[in-house]
């Protein structure tokens, strides 16, 4: 369900205030038979008080303009785990996005790394299994994050099957060598600046993590090969 923006009524006082008062100097003028000086003077200023309460709430509008509303993601809530990851790494992932899921917008996390998934939190759609499309190949291809900040508006929507099927916004965030995070928001355009560099920090940190477990792993898979005869 949308929820309404609460300063909604506080940012048209302005504007009916204005409203108001011109309304009500132009019905005291006509109805007025003989001006005085002294009444015109206040006149003017009542309208110049009253053009200012409007200008007031038409840049109110500008500044502060309504937060684009949020729905209720469909899918249950859940915490999945790659089963063959290191402790340190489970605990490392469940801190990351235990932090994304409570200090931005973001209501479903995917972490995906050369074709594995290995962490699904928030809201989990029924399709488990990640298959790249052509959106998050050009992440992992290029390095570089993609936010569709309003995902029904992209015909590329469809390859996000493994996200709730009303996700607002989507964040792919490289993660590493051959990874990414996924991230999925409950309002359109509802990622700051800073959220996405908050988000940039956190896959890179993941990314270093993870590359040096496989970079341990390969190491120890050379040491423990057996040299060939010549």
């Amino acid at each position: 369900m949308a929820q309404n923006d609460p300063n909604r009524v506080l940012r048209l006082l302005p504007l009916v205030a204005g409203g108001l008062g011109g309304t009500l100097l132009l019905v005291n003028r006509v109805l007025t038979p003989a001006l005085t000086e002294s009444q015109a003077r206040s006149d003017v200023m009542g309208v110049i008080l009253s053009a200012l309460l409007i200008l007031t709430g038409l840049l109110w509008q500008r500044v502060q303009p309504i937060r684009p509303e949020s729905v209720v993601l469909i899918g249950e809530e859940g915490l999945e785990l790659d089963e063959a990851l290191p402790d340190t790494i489970k605990t490392e992932l469940a801190w990351a996005s235990h932090l994304l899921l409570t200090n931005t917008v973001t209501r479903s996390i995917v972490a995906y790394r050369q074709g594995k998934t290995l962490l699904r939190r928030g809201v989990l759609a029924p399709q488990a299994e990640v298959t790249p499309g052509p959106i998050l190949k050009r992440v992992l291809e290029t390095g570089k994050a993609v936010y569709l900040v309003n995902l029904k508006i992209y015909p590329g929507r469809v390859e996000f099957d493994y996200l709730p099927e009303n996700t607002q916004g989507v964040i792919c965030q490289p993660m590493g060598q051959g990874g990414a995070l996924i991230l999925a928001a409950n309002a359109p355009r509802s990622y700051t600046r800073q959220d996405e560099t908050w988000i940039e920090g956190i896959a890179d940190k993941l990314g270093h993590t993870l590359d040096e477990l496989t970079t341990e792993d390969q190491a120890a898979t050379l040491a423990t090969t057996p040299a060939s005869g010549a």
